[in-house]
Order: C-alpha cells, then sequence, then structure tokens
C-alpha cells in the first residue's frame, strides 16, 4: 500500500486522511453535466450576462476557460478550478488541484501569468501543518509552471477544498475553442485513462505503490503542449478531459462544432491496471452520473460495462483532447512526445453528422 508522507510525523498527522473527510474527490466532485446545463441555461439568458464584443470565450460552449481580449496581439486568460482530495497526502493533494488548474489555461493556448489560491477546510479536523503542506504541493507546481501565488481566499468549511484561480496571456489568433472541430479531423487523447478508477482504489485503501506513483504521474503532468499546439494552424479545437469523462468533453466539441465523433476503442490508451480494476468494480459515481447525463447520445456498439466506465471515469487533471486536420496529426503527437507525454494517442476522428459519438 502507498504510505502517506506525513506518517512520519506525530500524532493526528500520520493518521489523518484527506479523503475520508469529503464524500468525493478531485473532479469526479463536479455537478453532474445535465444538472450544469440546466443551471447555466437558466442564468446565461439574464440582464446581468453581458457579453462584450473583446469577451472572445465565455459560457456558451462550455469551453475550459474565459477569454477577453485587451488589445490586437494580447488576450487575459481566466479559470479556476478546486476540488476536494483524490489522495491522502496533503503535499500531492495540493499539486494535482493546482496542475489541474492550470492546465485550462494551456487547453486554451495561454501561457499561465499568475494564480490565486483558493482554500476551503474544516480547520477543527485538518491541523494547521497539513494545510500549509497542500499549500506547498500547489506552489511547488506553480514553480513548475514559472508562476506566483500572489494571493487568494480562505474560508472555514466543512469538507477540505483546495485550487486555484489561474489567469494567462494568450495571443488573440491562437485561441483553440472546443467548438471548431472540422469533418475529417483527427481526434487525439494527450493522457491516459483511468484516474477516476484508481481515485476509487486509493480510498478504500487497495493501491499499490506503483499505482499510486502512475497516479501521481499522471495528474501533476502540466498540459504544457496546449501552448504550441495553439499556433499549429492544422489544430482545429483543443479542451482537457476532466469531470465529465472523455465521452462527456468530447461531446461537448461534437455540440458546438455541429459535428458527430468516432472513437476506437483499442486506440484509447489507459493507464496500466485501470482495466482490470474497473472490471473489478471499482468505479466511481461520477461515471455512472455521467453516462445518465448524455448516454443517449452514444453508441456504444458491443462495448459493455467495462469499457462504458472507463470511456466516462472521471478525469482529475486529465489530457489534452485535440481536433486536427489529419495531415497535421504527426506533427500534434511530436509535440507531445517532446513534452514527455508517452500515452498521447490518435484516438478517432470526426465525421459530419449529427452531434453524438459512436465508439467502434
Amino acid at each position: 500500500m502507498v504510505p502517506n508522507r506525513m506518517a512520519d510525523q506525530p500524532g493526528q498527522l500520520g493518521t489523518l486522511r484527506l479523503t475520508s473527510l469529503s464524500h468525493g474527490g478531485g473532479c469526479g466532485c463536479k455537478l453532474a453535466p445535465a444538472v450544469l446545463e440546466q443551471i447555466i441555461a437558466k442564468t446565461a439568458g439574464s440582464p446581468a450576462g453581458i457579453v462584450p464584443p473583446q469577451l472572445l470565450v465565455g459560457i456558451e460552449t462550455s469551453d475550459d476557460a474565459a477569454v477577453y481580449q485587451i488589445n490586437e496581439t494580447q488576450a487575459i486568460v481566466a479559470t479556476t478550478d478546486f476540488f476536494m482530495p483524490i489522495v491522502d497526502d496533503p503535499f500531492d493533494f495540493g499539486a494535482i488541484a493546482a496542475t489541474n488548474a492550470i492546465s485550462d489555461v494551456y487547453a486554451m493556448g495561454g501561457t499561465p501569468l499568475f494564480a490565486l489560491a483558493l482554500v476551503a477546510m474544516p480547520i477543527d479536523k485538518v491541523p494547521l501543518e497539513v494545510i500549509r503542506r497542500i499549500l506547498q504541493g500547489g506552489e511547488s507546481v506553480c514553480q513548475r509552471a514559472g508562476i506566483p501565488i500572489a494571493g487568494g481566499h480562505s474560508v472555514d468549511s466543512v469538507e477540505p477544498i483546495y485550487g486555484l484561480v489561474a489567469i494567462g496571456l494568450v495571443d488573440p489568433h491562437d485561441v483553440k475553442r472546443n467548438s471548431d472541430a472540422q469533418p475529417g479531423d483527427t481526434i487525439i487523447l494527450g493522457k491516459a485513462l483511468g484516474v477516476g478508477v484508481y481515485g476509487a482504489v486509493l480510498k478504500k485503501q487497495q493501491i499499490t505503490d506503483p499505482q499510486y506513483q502512475e497516479l501521481l504521474a499522471s495528474t501533476t503532468q502540466l498540459n504544457t503542449p496546449g501552448r504550441r499546439l495553439a499556433r499549429l494552424p492544422g489544430v482545429h479545437a483543443l479542451t482537457d478531459v476532466t469531470g465529465f469523462g472523455l465521452l462527456g468533453h468530447l461531446l461537448e466539441v461534437c455540440k458546438g462544432s455541429e459535428v458527430h465523433a468516432v472513437v476506437r476503442w483499442s486506440s484509447v490508451p489507459l493507464l496500466t491496471a485501470a482495466r482490470e480494476l474497473a472490471g473489478a468494480g471499482h468505479v466511481t459515481g461520477g461515471s455512472s452520473r455521467n453516462w445518465k447525463a448524455y448516454g443517449n447520445l452514444i453508441d456504444l456498439g458491443g462495448f459493455g460495462e467495462i469499457e462504458r466506465s472507463l470511456l466516462t471515469d472521471p478525469q482529475t487533471s486529465g489530457g489534452l483532447l485535440v481536433a486536427c486536420a489529419r495531415e497535421a496529426a504527426t506533427e500534434v503527437l511530436q509535440v507531445f512526445a517532446s513534452e514527455g507525454f508517452r500515452h498521447a494517442a490518435v484516438i478517432g476522428e470526426v465525421r459530419a453528422g449529427t452531434p453524438g459519438i459512436t465508439v467502434v
């Protein structure tokens, strides 16, 4: 079993399990897609919903971040992401949450500038040293991204929550939305699936050290290729895969672009033990919520419950999802490889047709 890095600390520090203090973990805590869609649909048309021409990307297509143009060559990228613990180690939790938040800037093709910390903790249950370690984990990722944490906000809450507001900069001509995929495009996924499955095993205290290290390596790998991919003319649409699973976020691409996607199951990269663990029943409630929300738009063909649970598995700090011209696919994969993304793979293609996904 994976050790808690705080285990060598005296008293409560060594026995506290952060995941036991929350009802969910990571991006699996997201509101179900159908619920979120209803909320946004009822608020987007309100008088407060002012949409100036400088707002290049807003809430219309459920994209990864807002983008606001300030001049001909610069636009601000703004996003926020926070969640409850997906792991017990406080430093690792902070690092995962920070990576997840900053990666939304990369998913828009931007470069991060600075971040603000969002901290909500049950201070009667979580020792101050644990909270300090969570913040240090987030700071370590910001250092890797080359940005400062310039402030933030903290409250006393019933469950531990940590995340960031991430602010970045992008050339307006390089902004990559999730709604510009074209028929004939190749679909590429940057990271392996299975984070939610591994998280479910961890919460049951059955995860092995190699599995934990694989989980940590994936969830703390910043989606830096997004900056370079945004400058490639052959890249048409870009997003990342998080709480709604691969099918959910690809479906957002299909709806926004008014296209149909075909996913080849045999080409989808998976964490080493993801299929085995899913087959043993280690799946999250978020997976079933995702399927209930959008399963009517998915044709699974002859595939069963295991494949469905992995394709809808909530990913925390998941990989970039790219729709690019077929002739640009090799260059896109080279960008991923050059930045250490060994699981990046072509997983399907975009076709004309009614928005939806067919798995073959």
